[in-house]
C-alpha cells in the first residue's frame, strides 16, 4: 500500500489530542509508541468475547483464547524471521527478557575468568542483568568504548574478543544518539570464538526490517509498546538449540511436564519459560499490531523515518547554542536525536516544551555510562515514530525557539 501519512494518523486516537489548547507533537517514542484503533479494538474484543485462561481449558472460550494466543507466536516468529514459532518466548518486556538470557543461560554456563563483551552506549536493561551474573559467577565484562560521533570503536576489538569470551551483548540500536550498531560484523566476531551473540533490539525492531535468520544472532529481545502494540509484552527470540539446554527462568504453573513432592521436569521449549498466567489479552493483541506494521511495511516505516530524522537534525543543526550528541549530519542515525540547549537544564526545555503541546524526553535514558561518556548528567531526546511528520518537526523546532527566548539564551 501506499505510504498515506494522513491516513496513518488517523489510525491513532492519540494524535488528535489537544494540550493545553495546542495540538500533541509526540516525540518520545522511544519511550513507548502509541496504539492504533484497530490494536485497542483488539483488546476489547478479546475481553469481551473470548476471556479465558489458555492452554488448560477445554471448553471453547479456552480454545479460542489459546489459539489466538499461539497465533501471535507464529506472527512473531515470521515477522523476525525465525525458524520456528518455539523459539519465540513471550515475557513482560525486553527487560526481562534479556535477565532471563543473563539468569538461565549465563548461570548455566559462565564459568570464573569467562569474559562478557559489551558496548559502552547500552540501556541499563542490557547492562545490569550481566553485572548480576558476573558477579555471582565470576566473570568480567568488557566494554567497547563509544567515539565522539558515537561510533563504537571497533578500533581494539581484537584485543576486545578473545577465547575467554562467552557472550557478546549489544544493543541494535542506540536508544540515546540514534546509533546503528555494525550488527552482523559483531555476530561474526562473537562466533569466530565461540561466543553467543545477544541483541537489545528494543530500538531496532520499531524502525527497520530485522531476520534474526540474517543475523545469526544466538538471542534477540524487544517490546511490544514500542511497536505500535499493549504495554506489558516482551519477546525473547532464542535459537532453539540454545533454549532447549537452558534450564527455566521461572517456576510454577504451565511451564512444567511432571511434578513430584521433591522434584520435577520441564514442558517443552517454548512453555518451558512461561511460568503462570501470562498477559494473554495484550499478546493477542500484539498480533494484530503486527499485522499493521507489516501491512504499511518496514521498508516504508524506515525510509520515513530516515527522512524525519534527517530534516530534524539539520533543523536543530542550524540553531544556535543546540548541541547534538551521536553522529553527524553526513552520517545515518535512526529515529532518536539527543541534545542539549546551553544555558537550559534539560528538564526545562522538556517541561517549556510540553506547554507548547511538544511531547519529548530529558534525562540520563536509562544510559548513565554513556551520560558520563558524553561528560553530561542529561540531555534532551527527541524520538520519531512513522505516524510524525514535517510539519511536526517544525512546531518542535518553533517550540524550542520560543523556550530559547524564554530564558532568554536565543542567539
Amino acid at each position: 500500500m501506499p505510504f498515506d501519512i494522513r491516513a496513518i494518523r488517523r489510525d491513532f486516537p492519540i494524535l488528535q489530542t489537544t494540550v493545553r489548547g495546542k495540538p500533541l507533537v509526540y516525540l518520545d517514542n522511544a519511550a513507548t509508541s502509541q496504539t492504533p484503533q484497530c490494536v485497542i479494538d483488539a483488546l476489547t474484543h478479546y475481553y469481551a468475547q473470548s476471556n479465558a485462561n489458555i492452554h488448560r481449558g477445554l471448553h471453547y472460550l479456552a480454545e479460542q483464547a489459546t489459539l489466538a494466543y499461539e497465533e501471535t507466536r507464529k506472527r512473531v516468529a515470521t515477522f523476525i524471521g525465525a525458524r520456528s514459532s518455539r523459539e519465540v518466548i513471550f515475557t513482560r518486556n525486553a527487560t526481562e527478557a534479556l535477565n532471563l538470557v543473563a539468569q538461565s543461560y549465563g548461570r548455566a554456563t559462565l564459568q570464573p575468568g569467562d569474559e562478557i563483551l559489551l558496548t559502552e552506549m547500552e540501556h541499563h536493561s542490557n547492562l545490569i542483568p550481566w553485572q548480576l551474573i558476573a558477579k555471582e559467577r565470576g566473570a568480567v565484562l568488557r566494554f567497547i568504548p563509544v567515539v565522539a560521533t558515537g561510533a563504537l570503536d571497533l578500533s581494539r576489538i581484537d584485543t576486545l574478543i578473545g577465547p575467554r569470551t562467552k557472550i557478546v551483548a549489544f544493543t541494535m540500536l542506540s536508544n540515546v544518539m540514534g546509533t546503528i550498531t555494525p550488527v552482523r560484523e559483531l555476530i561474526q566476531r562473537a562466533h569466530a570464538v565461540g561466543a553467543v551473540a545477544v541483541i537489545d533490539a528494543a530500538q531496532g525492531a520499531a524502525h527497520r526490517p530485522l531476520s534474526v535468520a540474517e543475523f545469526d544472532c544466538d538471542f534477540l529481545a524487544f517490546s511490544a509498546h514500542k511497536m505500535c502494540g499493549p504495554t506489558g509484552v516482551g519477546i525473547l527470540y532464542g535459537k532453539a538449540e540454545h533454549l532447549e539446554q537452558m534450564p527455566p527462568f521461572l517456576g510454577g504453573g504451565e511451564m512444567i511436564h511432571t511434578v513430584e513432592l521433591t522434584h520435577s521436569t520441564w514442558a517443552e521449549i517454548p512453555h518451558k519459560f512461561e511460568a503462570g498466567t501470562p498477559n494473554i489479552a495484550d499478546v493477542i493483541a500484539f498480533r494484530v499490531a503486527l499485522d499493521y506494521l507489516a501491512t504499511i511495511g518496514m521498508d516504508k516505516i524506515w525510509a520515513h523515518e530516515e527522512q524525519l530524522t534527517r530534516y530534524a537534525a539539520q533543523r536543530l543543526a542550524a540553531m544556535k547554542k543546540v548541541t547534538i550528541y551521536g553522529p553527524g549530519l553526513e552520517d545515518l542515525r535512526d529515529a532518536v536525536i539527543a541534545f542539549n540547549v546551553k544555558g537550559i537544564h534539560p528538564h526545562d526545555v522538556s517541561q517549556a516544551l510540553d506547554f507548547e503541546g511538544v511531547a519529548i524526553r530529558a534525562g540520563h535514558h536509562c544510559c548513565q555510562p554513556l551520560m558520563r561518556r558524553l561528560g553530561v548528567a542529561a540531555t534532551n531526546r527527541a524520538s520519531i515514530a512513522f505516524y510524525n511528520t514535517f510539519e511536526e518537526i517544525d512546531l518542535f523546532i518553533s517550540a524550542l525557539e520560543r523556550t530559547q527566548q524564554f530564558f532568554g539564551v536565543a542567539s
